[in-house]
């Protein structure tokens, strides 16, 4: 630790260093570039999915309801984390204070919670379009949309509130220096000097409920879908019916991945060290790449696009 971080935190009991990549100062400006290079492809690209899906007449189905609240999902995960990030990269003191630090946490975890049931939501939406066809319209309503939406958004930040009130009253002793990027709950009681058996115990049920219960049913939804799939005569029909799902998988798997290596594994066997690559994946590359996954493999999505550049473009001429 450097005399300025240690004399800060002499003069400021609040605060926190964190590590980051300060302990290989040769991965920090590079690391620098990627990060900002990364903030403002999700930016650009979740802005443009939301008002595409806002916008164009032609994206007014219940998948793009969801996809545009994953993709403001993505834009708020990577600004609760990118910024404060940049600018301890950029700075020779890598310190956030206490309130800034539990703002941190109590966000991340709420829109990591909401994410889980949005995603298990567009699951459930694509499990109707393709088993139940005919009714899909009747079933999958404005109305129902948006109580799924608000479910997820609730349930996260009931979540929340739990973890920040556990988290708030353990005590922390000695150098309070975070390995890590950003402030995380797994991090903040692995940092305390309390008993912190009911913390663990909150957080492993909680993240298992949140994680698990959406898991479960998007695979039993899928495990509906693949059967339904077979039994298509045509191949052109299969592999259309496979094309509205495959984008969804692919970013099932970069958000659930991550998340259950993070937080399902035994407390004891939690890493700092590991831990911190493994946020920043979920944190900066999943909400980057989660844009141009939808776009590249939609060709409605793809066209919105093209109209909305056209009409900018018109504007601008």
């Amino acid at each position: 630790m450097s005399r300025d971080n240690q004399s800060l935190l002499e003069d400021s009991p609040k605060s926190f260093i964190l590590l980051g990549v300060s302990d290989r100062p040769w991965l920090e400006l590079p690391l620098f570039m990627i990060l900002l290079v990364s903030y403002i492809l999700a930016m650009l690209g979740n802005i443009a999915i939301i008002l595409v899906s806002r916008l164009d007449t032609q994206l007014q189905s219940p998948m793009y309801i969801f996809l545009s609240h994953l993709s403001f999902l993505d834009l708020c995960y990577t600004t609760t984390t990118v910024p404060q990030m940049l600018f301890n990269m950029g700075s020779s003191l890598k310190t956030i204070s206490y309130g800034g630090c539990t703002v941190q946490y109590a966000i991340f975890h709420w829109l990591g919670c909401t994410e889980c049931i949005v995603l298990a939501a567009m699951a459930l939406d694509r499990y109707v379009a393709i088993c139940e066809p005919l009714r899909y319209a009747i079933i999958m309503h404005r109305s129902l949309c948006q109580q799924l939406v608000a479910v997820a958004w609730v349930s996260g930040f009931g979540n929340s509130l739990v973890q920040v009130v556990l988290t708030v009253q353990l005590p922390f002793c000695g150098k309070r220096v975070l390995n890590n990027f950003f402030c995380e709950v797994p991090a903040m009681i692995k940092l305390s000097c309390a008993d912190t058996t009911v913390n663990d115990a909150t957080l492993s049920g909680l993240v298992a409920f949140f994680v698990l219960i959406p898991l479960a049913l998007i695979l039993l939804s899928y495990g509906f879908i693949a059967r339904a799939v077979i039994r298509i005569q045509s191949s052109k029909g299969r592999h259309k019916a496979f094309g509205t799902c495959s984008s969804h998988l692919v970013v099932v798997s970069l958000f659930y991945l991550p998340a259950i290596y993070m937080y399902l594994q035994p407390p004891s066997r939690y890493s700092q060290e590991q831990g911190k690559f493994i946020s920043l994946f979920y944190s900066i590359v999943t909400p980057t790449l989660n844009p141009f996954i939808y776009t590249l493999r939609n060709k409605d999505v793809k066209g919105a696009l093209r109209r909305l550049l056209e009409k900018i473009w018109r504007i601008l001429r």
